[in-house]
């Protein structure tokens, strides 16, 4: 498949344009398995803290194609001549097929899937699809391919370097794309020039040694993202509602509890029998078309839960301490006391953060180190260089909040 007769651009807020060339990508865009990510949000339940957060998959994925084809781009202005036309189109390819496979409300539906969103990524790429018929014309190899740089293990360890590294056109969007439509500034850095240092190197990509400090903004940048809005207690209190109305619905299945409402594919989502197909009739207009109707159910907790969320009234929290353990058990206690079942009302998450990995030997490929090179080409991990970066690699800061219903305190009971 070659070029297009006339160049696609797409306008966006984040890199302003998004340039499409080559046939194949502008192709695989219109497929309905790419179409289905403008129904996915980029980041699942945040909207209900952020309220502009109601950005897609579609939009991130279209930015990291972008980016993968700036960094491709420069690396040939550079004199990287490397580029085979499969090979960019190997990159790009991946790139904007990353997350094709995403459940809704990012990962708080994975809990109830066999796999994670990698892995139907792959499916989706290797099975019976449009996207998979798009593919096998450029060879018929080229699925695996595209397949191997997302499970990590194709031999091009450049273009996996590209799309999954801790410095990498994935990062690098969902930071500027989500502090953009969070309305933050800490997911700000200097893209442009990041970009400009990063060099391809013994089939890796690495960073001049003069771009540490930009790198060093990018880290920061993360690490303050992770904690302001991932990690936002507010955000995670909706995942877990979220959550525990799709746990109450499968338990009641399993128990054979007769729903009014119960379409396909739910039941083969509860009986983890997903294959591609219904898999890709998931989406969160029909999740929420679904909980609107549970909330007429005869069961009550699935009807209050289901209502808690389309309403928004979620759960109270607050922090505990080390050594405050016990408090998780005295509120299940008193939920249980106030006629709230406390396997759905009351719950403890933990999170921790680490913004970077310095790489051992037999970690994942997605943790590779950040090196920098020197005007010599001689390589150092980015740690050993920045003080910044060794601090925020060494310890890993945790956090943890209980949940509950906000009724519980409220009434004194």
């Amino acid at each position: 498949m070659g070029k297009l007769a006339e160049e696609k651009v797409f306008k966006d807020p984040v890199h302003k344009y998004i340039y499409v060339q080559d046939r194949i990508v502008w192709d695989l865009i219109n497929t309905p398995e790419f179409q289905r990510l403008r129904r996915i949000r980029q980041l699942g339940t945040t909207y209900l803290t952020f309220h502009g957060a109601e950005h897609s998959r579609f939009s991130h994925s279209m930015g990291v194609y972008e980016i993968a084809r700036n960094i491709i781009s420069r690396f040939e202005r550079n004199g990287y001549a490397r580029f085979t036309r499969e090979e960019k189109l190997l990159c790009l390819c991946a790139a904007l097929l990353h997350d094709v496979g995403h459940a809704p409300f990012s990962h708080s539906v994975e809990p109830f899937l066999a796999d994670r969103h990698e892995v139907w990524s792959c499916r989706i790429i290797l099975e019976d699809t449009a996207i998979h018929r798009l593919l096998k014309e450029v060879s018929d190899d080229f699925p695996q391919q595209v397949a191997g740089v997302l499970r990590k293990t194709h031999p091009d360890k450049l273009a996996v370097s590209l799309i999954s590294s801790q410095l990498d056109a994935d990062r690098m969007d969902y930071l500027l794309r989500d502090a953009y439509f969070t309305g933050v500034n800490y997911g700000t850095f200097e893209l442009e020039r990041i970009l400009r240092v990063m060099r391809p190197h013994g089939g890796r990509i690495v960073v001049k040694e003069s771009g540490m400090h930009a790198v060093e903004d990018y880290l920061m940048s993360r690490y303050q993202m992770y904690w302001q809005v991932y990690f936002h207690p507010v955000t995670r209190g909706s995942e877990i509602l979220l959550r525990n109305v799709l746990r109450r619905a499968a338990d009641l299945h399993r128990q054979g509890y007769a729903f009014r409402f119960l379409p396909d594919p739910l039941p083969a989502l509860f009986e983890g029998r997903m294959d591609v197909e219904s898999y890709l009739g998931l989406d969160e207009s029909f999740l929420q078309m679904t909980f609107m109707r549970w909330i007429e159910e005869r069961d009550r907790v699935l009807s209050d839960l289901s209502s808690r969320f389309i309403n928004r009234r979620l759960f109270k929290y607050h922090p505990i301490r080390d050594g405050q353990e016990d408090e998780a058990e005295q509120m299940r206690e008193r939920a249980a006391a106030a006629g709230w079942d406390p396997d759905y009302y009351v719950e403890v998450d933990r999170v921790h953060n680490q913004p970077y990995d310095v790489y051992r030997p037999g970690g994942e490929e997605g943790s590779m180190p950040i090196l920098l090179a020197d005007d010599a080409g001689n390589l150092a991990e980015i740690s050993t260089r920045s003080h910044i970066v060794r601090s925020i690699s060494e310890t890993a800061q945790r956090e943890q909040h209980l949940y509950y219903p906000g009724e519980l305190v409220s009434r004194g009971t």
